[in-house]
């Protein structure tokens, strides 16, 4: 038997996991543009969601991150081809230089229901695809809504697309188009090679091997996962088959991933060799979680529902696509993550033209008192989220246990006035706000 590392207490795990994962403390000064890149490149990947009852996911999953910042960011990084668009563990923002490693993922086999669809459909309307191809290379970047629909043209299959949109994604898949840049977040797709040349990326600069692309993404997912069990990881970047203990000691004997023993876990876990400063520090006790914020639904901290559930005993689940009578936390349930643990969720909607910030639920889990300084917060929490929002009011709605309502109410509107009064709005902190 080979032998355990260091000995981590759960909190401890879940405090080396935040940190890898930019969690642990809300930040202490104002976000710079290249945090945004720097948030990425340490999740090394960023997921894409359309909905928008609040900030559309991947600028919520940096906001909780880095605090208030401007959103242009995001996009002026894509076009400026600092980050692309790829398919991943989903539809992904990642890091420019990771091009040539998740292009090979992607293409290696038919591993994601996209690039299935996309070669399915080369196959049944080839002429078609070939057609739209030709009219980018001779006339540059498009947008899906730059074609018109013909009448009578069928718009099933990919949420009710027309066949230009899903030739789009195909080519898009299939690695022939890449997003040059984004529109009030419309794709605007133009040729690989015109992309990548507008980065000063050359494209297959770094060939890999199928195994060798396996064995980096496995690492960087325990690396990404800060600490990782065996069943975690493939999740991560989607891979297939699963990842196994024997596979990742082989990383273990490579001298790239350290075994750790967590105190309750009937199994060693993982840790790559770039956080043992953070293992170490954990371990020692001097890792602490002091961070208070609202996370996306598809924030990586907890896109692996069994993952969520296992670490932080947090049983989540999004339920925006069931009908309403099914669901029981609401449309689009926010997690809240206080001092490194899950503990509730706050189901809001942003009214952007009323500048009001409604929480339509907001619910603890069952067992969990946050005390006095919790609740302050939390409360604290959402008028920073509200504010970023542009918000000026906030709207509540149901909120358990009904002891914290009054409480609550009181320390966010509290806080929210404080926010509005401070010179300099865009720099805002917890530790920054007055009168709470």
């Amino acid at each position: 038997m080979k032998p355990v590392g260091r000995r981590l207490t759960l909190i401890a795990a879940r405090a080396v996991h935040l940190a890898a994962q930019g969690l642990l403390r809300a930040p202490t000064r104002q976000a710079r543009k290249n945090d945004v890149l720097a948030c990425i490149q340490r999740m090394r990947l960023l997921q894409i969601d359309t909905i928008n009852v609040v900030a559309r996911s991947p600028y919520l999953v940096l906001f909780s991150r880095l605090g208030a910042y401007p959103q242009a960011w995001l996009d002026e990084l894509l076009e400026d081809g600092a980050i692309f668009e790829t398919w991943a563990h989903e539809a992904c923002f990642a890091p420019t230089g990771d091009v040539d490693l998740l292009r090979a993922h992607l293409l290696d086999k038919t591993h994601h229901w996209a690039l299935r669809n996309a070669t399915r459909l080369r196959e049944e309307q080839g002429e078609g695809m070939q057609r739209i191809l030709d009219h980018i290379r001779e006339r540059g970047p498009v947008r899906s809504s730059d074609f018109e629909r013909v009448e009578g043209q069928r718009s099933g299959g990919w949420w009710g697309w027309t066949d230009q949109k899903r030739w789009l994604e195909a080519w898009f898949g299939l690695g022939e188009l890449m997003v040059a840049r984004r529109e009030r977040f419309q794709r605007v797709y133009d040729l690989t090679d015109r992309v990548l040349a507008n980065a000063g990326v050359r494209l297959g600069e770094s060939a890999i091997a199928a195994a060798e692309v396996r064995r980096i993404l496995v690492e960087r997912a325990i690396a990404a996962l800060g600490v990782a069990r065996p069943e975690w990881v493939a999740d991560y970047f989607r891979l297939r088959p699963r990842v196994s203990g024997d596979e990742v000691e082989t990383l273990v004997d490579a001298g790239l991933v350290q075994r750790v023993e967590v105190v309750g876990w009937d199994a060693p876990a993982y840790v790559h060799i770039d956080n043992g400063a953070l293992v170490e520090a954990a371990a020692a006790g001097r890792l602490r979680a002091t961070s208070t914020t609202l996370l996306s639904p598809f924030d990586p901290v907890v896109w692996d529902r069994a993952r969520a559930s296992d670490f932080f005993g947090f049983d989540y689940r999004l339920e925006c696509y069931l009908p309403a009578s099914r669901r029981r936390h609401g449309y689009f349930a926010l997690p809240v993550l206080h001092r490194g643990r899950l503990v509730g969720r706050v189901d809001a909607k942003a009214h952007r033209q009323d500048r009001v910030f409604e929480v339509r639920r907001f619910e603890l889990d069952d067992g969990i008192q946050p005390g006095d300084a919790g609740v302050m917060a939390i409360g604290k929490a959402i008028a920073l989220f509200a504010h970023w929002h542009g918000a000026h009011q906030l709207s509540w709605g149901r909120i358990e246990p009904r002891s914290l309502a009054v409480a609550l109410r009181r320390i966010a509107a509290s806080a929210l006035a404080s926010i509005a009064a401070q010179p300099d709005r865009s720099s805002l902190r917890h530790d920054r706000l007055t009168g709470v």
